[in-house]
């Protein structure tokens, strides 16, 4: 397993730490001609797949690139909107690259905070008296692991690596200035 994202979060719920250690990017590029078989939409500043999949092309990829230049959020490299570009018949055929986005420092912070909501209501509705609330939430694409600290900070990463786990329980017994204190 590897680790993708930490995230230390406070008892407050603000993100006080926030590290990214992502695998390349795995985009893939196609060259459509018109019409598009996928429907794309506008969300939170970029053009996403809403509809259709193929080729690797999947549901919530956005739109890096069109004819090998970058995208920037809504507009082509040359400040046309990418959906009214991709809408007109005489730019096809036409080359797009499509991939996951990264997240954004306010997505971040929305993320850290929104799981820590989530958190503090499975500890509170937990019918076992001393829940310590979620533990691993599992999906198919990842696992998201929380882990409790003694200063109260929550550790959440998501495909936590087993060594780092036993790391923390380590440092956990320790202390703040090391064993004996």
């Amino acid at each position: 397993m590897a680790i993708f994202s930490v995230y230390v979060v406070n008892k407050a719920g603000g993100l006080i730490y926030q590290l990214d250690h992502y695998a390349p990017r795995s985009d893939t590029e196609k060259t459509f001609s018109f019409p598009l078989d996928l429907v794309l939409r506008p969300r939170d500043e970029r053009v996403v797949v809403a509809f259709g999949q193929r080729d690797g092309i999947r549901v919530g990829h956005a739109v890096l690139a069109i004819n090998g230049a970058e995208v920037n959020g809504r507009l082509t490299a040359d400040g046309k909107d990418v959906l009214e570009f991709l809408s007109n018949p005489a730019n096809y055929p036409v080359s797009i690259r499509f991939g996951r986005h990264r997240l954004s420092s306010n997505e971040k912070l929305m993320l850290a905070s929104m799981f820590h909501s989530l958190f503090a209501i499975g500890s509170q509705l937990s019918p076992e008296v001393g829940s310590s609330g979620i533990e691993m939430l599992e999906t198919d694409t990842f696992k998201l692991h929380c882990f409790q600290t003694l200063t109260v900070l929550n550790f959440r990463c998501e495909l936590f690596d087993q060594n780092l786990k036993l790391a923390l329980e380590v440092a956990e017994k320790a202390g703040p200035f090391g064993p004996g204190s």
